[in-house]
């Protein structure tokens, strides 16, 4: 795994919730309205309810009587749903739109980075950060941020309510409300930071149990599988004593939360108690009746209920924060490095008037952060339907001039054009010394960079490939299953196996990076003869590669070496 350079502060984290906010302001509008309309149906609902008591045990109405106040109480019950199933829908729409975004925006920085630079981060890492650390958003967006504004508007109309009919009641909601939000701070000062650790406790804890997966015939071979358990559990304890610590501090502040309404819910009972046996005379006091007070009481726990909500909710804010720190470390990280070094002072170049259907660089360096240089001053130009052969010693440059020209890096000088666009801009086929294989069937492979291929090209590709008969040996056809490791096939198979997606592509332009290396001879001739036909249906490759006999297809040879390119 690699180490993350220091990032943004935590200001910057809240910016950039702050700017996925922005974004999704009209469906959190939205649930403040219908929340409001639902606080407002409440205060409907206490007031027919209590009416209805009062009624039966003052005046002794008959259930014909109290009919047409039970309809009212059912109206607002059934309003208020409504009310608060539009806000749900709000909540959720905010936080589907706001996680979308971030994974956006993750998803444009690995693009951006390029598959070079994300060789040094850790997949599990990765995959952790994209689907654990964005779902760690959807409690802020669907459920703190509207209840910010719920916990001022619903509370102020219930206390305007409340002044009405009784003001001291209502002073004593006033004096009592701002000790939860009070507490609410202090007890979750430490929560952002336990919440940031805790998120990066789970990635470190991902990152190397899928390298230790990966490499498990490795640490078999060396004898180091024990080390290998004893350092995930090691990991994995220490994630639990922080998981535990994390909910100690969210179980205390919802336990001092819940007192302090709890004892503000106690005082305004115990005056309308004391007020109806007329123990109490001063202000209000004497004019209250069971109506007034019992619709007051029943108002002090809903009165309490937004800020409880907000108090609950403030786990989520913390959860977010530290998962926002933790992507926007990563954003800058792959960002900043963009596949190209530090110190790059080049810009992408306009499309030159005089434009022809070549792969053209012009001047172009590459210097590494490390201080290697991958290319000094190329100027060279591929024709099209041109094979061009690139050789030379290992570490001369030829795989990082096949990335210049993929559109992996980014030249630190000079400029590049393929077939009039920047590098990367048009489909090309890819095909690297090592075979990628994803976990599903023959076709699912196939089908990666071709969605739309039919069964008889697919079965195409794999004749040319030279793995007709092994095809027709499977029961399953193209349906037969593969891992990501390419279980189920031999090196060469997979080798062949991702050759056949490349002459399946319509790509123009085809990029290999040593692609007979490790092959038996006759794997080798099926490879050749392959490429041999890429060329002849006037495709250009640019291949790296020590090979005699596929430096004899290539229609020129260059050599490579300490990032220089002359003619072979």
């Amino acid at each position: 795994m690699s180490t993350r350079p220091p990032g943004r502060a935590p200001e910057s984290a809240r910016a950039w919730l702050k700017s996925l906010a922005h974004q999704v302001a009209s469906y959190r509008r939205g649930a403040i309205v219908a929340g409001t309309a639902a606080g407002l149906f409440t205060v409907l609902q206490m007031a027919a309810l209590a009416y209805i008591i009062d009624r039966a045990v003052i005046s002794e109405w008959t259930a014909i009587d109290l009919l047409p106040w039970f309809i009212a109480l059912l109206l607002a019950l059934g309003l208020k749903a409504i009310a608060q199933g539009i806000q749900a829908h709000y909540m959720a729409r905010a936080s589907l739109a706001a996680r979308n975004e971030a994974r956006s925006q993750l998803t444009n920085a690995w693009k951006t980075a390029g598959p070079v630079r994300l060789l040094d981060e850790s997949a599990g890492t990765l995959a952790r950060e994209w689907i654990d650390h964005v779902e760690a958003l959807h409690g802020y967006f669907a459920r703190y941020l509207p209840q910010m504004s719920l916990a001022v508007f619903v509370p102020l109309l219930m206390l305007t309510v409340v002044v009405w009919f009784d003001w001291l009641a209502a002073l004593f909601l006033l004096l009592a409300a701002p000790l939860i939000p009070i507490f609410m701070a202090l007890v979750g000062m430490g929560a952002e930071s336990l919440n940031q650790r805790h998120f990066e406790a789970i990635g470190r804890l991902s990152g190397q149990f899928l390298d230790k997966v990966r490499g498990l015939t490795t640490l078999q071979l060396f004898g180091q599988t024990e080390p290998a358990a004893e350092l995930l559990q090691t990991r994995s304890d220490d994630y639990r004593r922080l998981t535990m610590k994390t909910l100690r501090v969210a179980f205390l502040s919802s336990a001092v939360l819940e007192f302090f309404a709890s004892v503000s819910i106690a005082v305004v009972a115990m005056y309308v108690g004391f007020g109806l046996l007329g123990y109490i005379e001063f202000g209000p006091a004497p004019q209250l009746t069971l109506f007034s007070g019992l619709f007051v009481l029943l108002l002090a726990p809903e009165f309490f209920q937004p800020l409880r909500q907000l108090a609950q909710h403030y786990h989520d804010r913390a959860a977010a924060v530290g998962a926002a720190q933790l992507i926007v470390l990563r954003l800058d990280h792959l960002q900043s490095a963009g596949g190209q070094p530090e110190d790059a002072t080049f810009t992408p170049i306009t499309q030159p008037p005089a434009c022809t259907r070549n792969i053209m660089l012009e001047r172009v360096s590459v210097r590494f952060p490390d201080g290697r240089t991958g290319l000094s001053n190329c100027s060279l130009v591929v024709g099209q339907g041109e094979s061009l052969a690139l050789t030379g010693p290992s570490g001369g440059g030829k795989s990082t001039l096949l990335h210049v020209l993929a559109g992996f890096i980014k030249p630190t000088e000079g400029s590049v054009t393929v077939f009039c666009e920047p590098p990367g801009t048009e489909p090309f086929a890819w095909l690297a010394q090592s075979p990628y294989t994803v976990h599903g069937t023959w076709a699912e492979h196939l089908r990666l960079t071709t969605p739309t291929a039919s069964e008889r090209a697919m079965i195409r590709a794999l004749e040319a490939a030279g793995l007709g008969e092994l095809l027709r040996s499977r029961p399953e056809g193209l349906h037969s299953p593969v891992t990501e490791a390419g279980l189920g096939l031999s090196g060469g198979q997979a080798r062949r196996l991702s050759l056949a997606r490349v002459l399946l592509s319509e790509a123009r332009l085809i990029l290999l990076d040593e692609p007979t290396a490790g092959l038996d001879r006759e794997t080798e001739q099926i490879v050749l003869a392959a490429l041999q036909k890429l060329t002849g249906e006037g495709r250009t490759l640019v291949f790296a590669t020590h090979h005699p006999s596929l430096l004899g297809l290539a229609h020129r040879v260059l050599t490579v070496q300490a990032g220089e390119v002359s003619h072979g």
